[in-house]
């Protein structure tokens, strides 16, 4: 069974010297530090894996074996942000843990995970600790002599200096001071971001291969559609692989920005289709939509029960007639089993490293039309405009409608054409500037809207739903009803709400700006 603990360090290396041991300076002088307590030396040893083209490298995670210390075993450091890693742990085994291998999946995929360096470390530790007693971080001062295990590779050795904050604290402000102190003896920080990234480097194989597994693509001139589009393109599958072990961790947030990468990379595709041919990334799409609607069945779930309860928090509890709470709860935890395995699965299955690999490829050798060579300035207005005429129509078709179930459904065809004009707007803003930034923010108010009206229509389905369960069981259903009855409220403003937004979004300036933007 894997755990993890939050690494927050910052990792320092000593000046040039002529073979003396190098002397740290006193640190209790650092406001927060009054006593480095010497805490001996440990000896470590540690082999890290990677695949042959060093995709986990590539992407700054590392995977080891360690023996000795304290926490001998599997660790898979995983980067959270500069000087923040998690660090995933599993017990000593001959071969790596399964929970580990399955959050390295995305990167892996088929290949196979060797041993590519061994670090031998004699660490000597210190505990800095405050005034009361408190343990603040643990200094470490390590020896290392790294031996490179690909064919070719040599050996090296270096000391550093590393400084990590206990558990439980996360105010990286004494890390500050300390690397102020070490500055002013000549210590600076270390120029690489781990130990197993120095050591590929510096004991590399003359011809060291570089990460295959996502290969960059073809190199099309700077300003050019092409580029512009493929770099989005790129971001949004890095996002998929880079979400997958979030996903599977559980980290709040992941499932929904996993989905929204899905459907950025499948909007692209077609509101860019003047550079990149459908004809090619139409399947690719239904790939990405069947992958929305798996990472998508909890997170409706999810959204619905937060709505209901947030409804019902403010229902009076002398309107609150039964065990409504407990009813709901019941609801949402019955919609909820097996989600997650449904997710789990998906990732798990071919079909989905099998998704990956196609973008991949299509990312590598992308099926570009004679647009993808003109200017970005030129081509990307024409494709924005585009998705918001046909937003237009839409939105003129529902609201000529009569309220009701067509209006609805009309409505939310309007919310999708909205979300597809935001994101083609969005991801011509780097390139248009100010008009494409403009538009994106309006239309996300125009979006929110519509959302917020479909997700009334969802939720008056599901409260209809437990009205019925109620009376069934002999409870009362007036909350239900009550709740039913202010969700139509809800609906019925955003209706309201909706020709003022759309006409601040499709104020004729704008459109002129952006095209302004590309001439």
């Amino acid at each position: 069974m894997a755990d993890t603990k939050r690494e927050i360090e910052r990792k320092f290396e000593f000046p040039a010297s002529d073979g003396a041991r190098p002397r740290l300076p006193g640190l209790t002088a650092v406001p927060g530090i009054a006593e480095a307590a010497d805490q001996g030396i440990v000896e470590l040893d540690a082999v890290y894996y990677d695949t042959r083209d060093l995709r986990l490298d590539a992407d700054s995670l590392t995977l080891r074996r360690r023996t000795g210390g304290a926490d001998a075993g599997w660790h898979l450091k995983v980067p959270v942000s500069a000087g923040i890693r998690d660090e995933i742990r599993a017990p000593l085994s001959d071969d790596p843990p399964r929970p580990l291998l399955a959050l390295l999946r995305s990167r892996v995929r088929g290949g196979a995970l060797v041993p590519v360096v061994r670090l031998r470390s004699s660490r000597d530790v210190r505990h800095l600790l405050a005034e009361d007693g408190a343990f603040v971080a643990e200094l470490s001062i390590d020896t290392v002599r790294a031996e490179g295990l690909r064919e070719g590779s040599s050996s090296t050795d270096w000391t550093e200096i590393e400084v990590e904050l206990a558990d439980g604290i996360h105010d990286e402000t004494v890390l500050d001071r300390i690397g102020e102190v070490f500055a002013e003896a000549g210590i600076l920080p270390s120029t690489s971001a781990s130990k197993v990234a120095r050591a590929l480097r510096e004991t590399a194989p003359e011809k060291r291969p570089g990460p295959t597994g996502r290969a960059p693509g073809p190199a099309l001139a700077d300003g050019t559609a092409g580029a512009h589009v493929l770099g989005y393109l790129r971001t949004q599958r890095d996002a998929i692989v880079a979400l997958d072990p979030a996903v599977r961790r559980e980290l709040p947030d992941s499932v929904h920005r996993m989905r929204v990468a899905t459907r950025r990379l499948r909007s692209a595709f077609t509101s860019y289709a003047k550079v990149v041919d459908r004809a090619v990334t139409d399947p690719v799409g239904d790939e990405l939509k069947w992958l929305a609607a798996e990472l998508g069945v909890d997170r409706d779930r999810e959204v619905l029960t937060h709505r209901l309860r947030s409804h019902l928090k403010a229902v009076p509890r002398t309107l609150q007639l039964g065990p409504v709470r407990a009813r709901l709860r019941i609801w949402s935890a019955t919609r909820s089993a097996g989600t997650r395995r449904r997710i789990l699965a998906a990732l798990d299955g071919e079909r989905y490293l099998a998704l990956l690999d196609t973008l991949d490829v299509l990312l590598a050798a992308p099926p570009l039309r004679p647009a993808a060579a003109r200017p970005a300035a030129e081509v990307l207005p024409k494709a924005v405009l585009k998705d918001y005429r046909r937003l237009a129509g839409r939105i003129a078709t529902a609201l000529d409608l009569d309220p009701g179930r067509d209006r609805d459904v009309a409505l939310h065809q309007a919310r999708k054409a909205a979300k597809r004009a935001r994101y083609a707007a969005e991801a011509a803003a780097p390139a248009l500037g100010t008009p494409a930034k403009k538009i994106t923010k309006r239309l996300k108010a125009v979006q929110n809207a519509l959302g917020d009206h479909q997700d009334s229509v969802v939720a008056r389905e599901t409260l209809r739903l437990l009205a019925a369960q109620a009376h069934a069981a002999g409870e009362s259903a007036f909350t239900w009803g009550l709740l039913y009855g202010r969700e139509e409220a809800t609906a019925a403003r955003r209706e309201r709400d909706l020709p003022g937004l759309w006409a601040r979004a499709a104020q004729a300036k704008l459109r002129r700006r952006l095209r302004a933007a590309g001439a």
